[in-house]
């Protein structure tokens, strides 16, 4: 009988702990850490708060990573076992960390969720972050490049509107150069220690950029040659200044009408509003890329950041939820708001804080005419290092474009030596 009492209360007891235990899981915080670059992970806490509120026992760690140490620091962290949950990445950088097999695809979360479908992004921003059919990354924010431009100076120059296509585009750069003939002033600045224009307009005239499954360089080619060549004359004629030696503040620059056009992106629509005030306010505007010859607006480059789950998370879901809820149509617009950061929603975009601004009509149209960048790790060393130093050398006369882009193709090969072994290895 006792044995009976001693073993029902064992059992009662037992069980009580089980409750227990359930409850505590249940009430336990879960603690998920999220890197972002930048000014972003300081102004991303302004948000967060809403996030904790609407899943109590979720909070947000913010760690601020400065972007020139980002990717040594992510690297790094991936070697020593110690990644964030969660981190805002380049969308060039994603190539970089899936083939590290250090970020998770995020297909079975897509296929399963209401908010973040493809159709919903910017077709252009979203296909960045596929990789062999697998979606590593959720686009945060976006950006593009485009033509910032001297409205006042078009119009003496006889063109009312933005150019449409590359002819038009020199026919207006050398209408602008004769109307400072005699001064030190350039008509558009086409610097070669900026890599984009190159790749933007290769793009635009067709050319394939790397060859044999992205295992070679194609620079070489017809059409990006073709490209190479159009930007390269623009040099040869004094319609541009170098680089940066001679143009230090471009906004300045452009104030003062030392240069009337320059492509970039909506992270410089501040400086330029600061720069172009009192009665210039009304003197500049942006437009879409002029296209190659009939397309219109032309391509540009697909850019942003996107939001990677690492593989060694304990707290995926949880990482997921927070995806979900950056990609809300109002809370982009609330980052939006506190970043400046273009949203990759399509939704948000109708919103008066975007609809009615005057120099954003341009970005919504261009991000629906932009392609990735080849997705492979060795991109930005293969730009960085090798296309800006031969776009110098060619547009000061020290090689031919012909010279300049077979070297470029040698220097990519080099480059690419590894994944051509691994690629072709098999066989």
């Amino acid at each position: 009988m006792l044995t009976n009492i001693i073993r029902k209360i064992f059992f009662q007891f037992f069980f009580l702990l089980i409750i227990i235990s359930c409850s505590d899981n249940k009430d336990q915080t879960v603690i998920i850490k999220f890197w972002a670059m930048g000014s972003e992970a300081e102004q991303i806490s302004k948000i967060l708060p809403e996030f904790e509120k609407r899943y109590p026992n979720i909070k947000v760690k913010v760690q601020q990573i400065p972007w020139t140490a980002a990717q040594e620091k992510l690297i790094t962290a991936f070697a020593s076992d110690n990644t964030p949950d969660i981190c805002q990445l380049g969308n060039t950088w994603i190539p970089q960390f899936s083939s590290l097999n250090a970020v998770i695809d995020l297909s079975d979360f897509i296929s399963k969720s209401s908010i973040v479908k493809p159709e919903k992004f910017f077709s252009g921003i979203w296909e960045t972050n596929v990789i062999e059919n697998s979606i590593y990354g959720i686009p945060w924010y976006v950006d593009t490049r485009l033509m910032f431009y001297r409205k006042d100076v078009f119009e003496r120059a006889g063109f009312n509107q933005p150019p449409k296509n590359w002819d038009e585009l020199y026919v207006l750069c050398k209408k602008i150069k004769e109307l400072d003939k005699g001064k030190e002033k350039y008509p558009i600045f086409i610097p070669t220690n900026e890599w984009n224009s190159f790749i933007i307009f290769g793009l635009q005239a067709g050319a394939k950029l790397l060859k044999e499954k992205d295992t070679r360089g194609n620079f070489s080619s017809k059409e990006f040659k073709e490209a190479f060549d159009y930007l390269i004359r623009f040099h040869k004629e004094k319609l541009t200044p170098f680089g940066m030696m001679q143009v230090t503040n471009v906004y300045q620059a452009m104030a003062e009408e030392y240069i009337s056009i320059y492509f970039s992106g909506p992270w410089n629509i501040p400086e330029f509003k600061k720069w172009m005030k009192g009665n210039l306010a009304d003197k500049w505007a942006t437009a879409p890329m002029p296209g190659y010859k009939n397309e219109y607006p032309g391509l540009s480059l697909a850019g942003g950041s996107s939001l990677v789950i690492f593989r060694n998370s304990k707290h995926k879901e949880e990482c997921w939820k927070l995806i979900e809820f950056l990609s809300e149509p109002q809370i982009q617009l609330k980052v939006y708001g506190v970043t400046n950061n273009l949203p990759s929603v399509i939704e948000a975009w109708n919103d008066s804080s975007l609809a009615s601004d005057i120099y954003m009509k341009a970005f919504y149209e261009q991000l629906q005419h932009v392609v990735s960048a080849p997705k492979i790790p060795e991109w930005e060393q293969i730009v960085f290092s090798k296309l800006q130093q031969y776009a110098e050398f060619a547009a000061r006369g020290v090689m031919t474009t012909e010279e300049a882009l077979k070297k470029l193709d040698e220097d990519a090969d080099r480059i690419l030596e590894k994944r051509r072994w691994m690629t072709f290895k098999s066989k």
